[in-house]
């Protein structure tokens, strides 16, 4: 059976296409339907005067993604064209009786009408010659970024002409993308640019600030928060984390950055809106690469296979790893190319071929004297994507010492709140981090080991939206940092559309599986209660891996409690 799952507009870059238009998700075995659909889209367009649009279909296993693009001034118009061409297609696939095309046409054309701004699109058009950036949505409409952004109601926009051009700018804007480490990332990069004088609008999983000023909390990892973010006449820079989801739904936010960041690619979200397989996960993270503008870079992690594997033709790039004998760093560096790496204990960064000796791995909290090596990909990712912005007229304040400087302040529950903090509980040593997903534990692991401790407890849960196999992963993944007893936290604001108990459940029976005692498991339903659970069971001398996804205020702010308020 095929379903029409969903109809959406894409506003931005997305997988599919670097133009906006309008997007439909079917399932079912839907390839004679997507050929049919090719056809009535194509028809459709042309008929209500749409010739210039395109038509793009992406069928995957269990599905497609149908595609048609369309003037930005007439996107919820376009749902509707995508959604009469399906009809069309189905009707034809059913031998049913199809609605009279022309008649068709002519209603879409009322709606189109209905919905066209010759203002907008004007403005569009404007930006985009001049090479700016402009972004919409139904409040408000603006033109370039920061302190040089010009914002309007969205029923009082200016003609074009009216526009004082002159005054118009964007402010150096970096994307941080990846599977894992895009919010540390994003931090650091903000931490630096303030270092340097810059206030820096960072967006990401927990809200957006600019400056000291936290404007909203929650995930603004997309769009939404892009705009919100780009709009504020304070900022100097933007620094966005680009989530996976908002590039689905929406495409990114911008067409235009300076430096894009991949920090890795991993099988996190599989099975979500097509995305079957980590070749189309990577593409999708991708996209925030397109948008690099000339004198830009993409910066890629050269450790991670993943991203290794479908990156190799992105360019210009500058590659990071942790061991300066990595095959596509030396590739990088032989071509007289900018890099970062780890030397003799020392954060280098290359440019022309030049190394230079940043700081000690010592001398940067978050990297645990490099036993946290996913904090220093992290590290390198910021640093060299600092380097790029440095050379910016915008952003010359930035020098190595800044960064330097930045490196070493960076890392604590305030500065880096829920990832990888560290505190001390009467001598029981608690790590909060947000790790949620099989690779991401992984990647814990060595900062685990390093930790030691006598016994060790871990605190676990997912949200409800990952496969039955890939919560069993997790379980794997968290079992290899060798727990003597085990946590299961509940979820409630991430069930999405799973049942209470059912995550648990199969976590559950994968730890007994494993090898886990049934005595040395406990379920318990909030994360506050997950936190004395463990405190109640652990002893001076255990660690605790307090994984935290829901509640990390409470969380946090129970540990400063218990420990006077000091953690590193």
């Amino acid at each position: 059976m095929i379903r029409l799952l969903d109809s959406r507009r894409l506003t931005g870059p997305h997988l599919m296409g670097d133009r906006p238009g309008a997007a439909l998700d079917v399932a079912g075995d839907v390839t004679d339907a997507a050929d049919l659909w090719r056809h009535e889209a194509r028809r459709l367009l042309d008929l209500v005067g749409w010739k210039g649009e395109d038509v793009a279909a992406r069928t995957f296993a269990g599905g497609a993604c149908l595609v048609i693009t369309a003037p930005v001034d007439a996107l919820y118009a376009a749902t509707e064209v995508n959604e009469a061409a399906w009809e069309a297609a189905t009707a034809a696939l059913d031998g049913s009786p199809a609605a009279d095309p022309t008649a068709t046409a002519a209603r879409l054309r009322e709606v189109i009408a209905r919905e066209r701004d010759l203002r907008l699109a004007d403005l569009h058009r404007a930006a985009h010659a001049r090479g700016l950036t402009f972004l919409a949505d139904d409040e408000l409409v603006s033109v370039g970024t920061g302190t040089g952004a010009r914002v309007w109601p969205r029923h009082e926009l200016p003609r074009a002409t009216e526009v004082e051009w002159a005054a118009v700018h964007d402010i150096p804007i970096v994307l941080v993308s990846g599977s894992n480490g895009k919010t540390t990332t994003a931090r650091l990069i903000a931490a630096i640019a303030a270092g340097a004088g810059l206030t820096p609008a960072l967006t990401s999983t927990d809200g957006v600030s600019v400056g000291r000023d936290q404007l909203v909390t929650g995930d603004y990892a997309g769009p939404m928060g892009a705009r919100l973010a780009l709009r504020d006449p304070r900022a100097r820079i933007g620094v966005l984390e680009t989530a996976r989801g908002g590039i689905l739904r929406r495409g990114l936010a911008v067409d235009h950055a300076d430096v894009t960041i991949l920090t890795n690619v991993a099988a996190d979200h599989l099975d979500d809106f097509g995305v079957n397989d980590l070749a189309t996960l990577a593409a999708v993270k991708l996209v925030a690469a397109r948008v690099v503008r000339p004198g830009g870079r993409v910066v890629l992690n050269a450790d991670d296979p993943g991203l290794a594997a479908h990156a190799l033709g992105v360019s210009p790039a500058s590659w990071f790893a942790r061991d300066r004998a990595s095959p596509l760093l030396a590739i990088g560096l032989a071509a007289g190319g900018d890099a970062a790496y780890v030397d003799d204990g020392c954060l280098v960064l290359a440019q022309g071929g030049r190394p230079l000796r940043l700081t000690r791995l010592d001398a940067v909290p978050m990297t645990c004297g490099g036993a946290a090596g996913y904090n220093v990909s992290n590290a390198l990712a910021a640093l060299l994507a600092a380097a790029v912005l440095s050379g910016l007229p915008a952003a010359r304040t930035i020098t190595p010492e800044t960064i330097a400087d930045a490196l070493a302040g960076f890392g604590s529950p305030v500065t880096n709140p829920g990832r990888g903090n560290l505190y001390d509980v009467g001598g029981v040593r608690v790590l909060v981090d947000y790790g949620h997903n099989p690779h991401g534990l992984i990647a814990l692991a060595g900062m685990v080991e390093a930790l030691g401790g006598q016994r060790r407890l871990v605190v676990v849960g997912q949200a409800g939206d990952r496969g039955d196999e890939a919560i069993r992963e997790l379980a794997r993944a968290a079992w290899g940092l060798r727990p003597t007893r085990v946590v299961l936290k509940e979820l409630p604001t991430l069930y999405r559309g799973r049942v209470p108990g059912e995550v648990r459940r199969i976590l559950a029976a994968e730890f007994s599986r494993l090898g886990l005692p049934p005595e040395e498991l406990d379920e318990v339903t909030t994360e506050p209660e997950a936190l004395e659970s463990a405190l109640d069971w652990a002893r001076p001398g255990d660690l605790v891996v307090m994984l935290t996804h829901e509640d990390r205020p409470a969380v946090m702010a129970r540990l400063d409690a218990l420990q006077g308020g000091t953690s590193t």
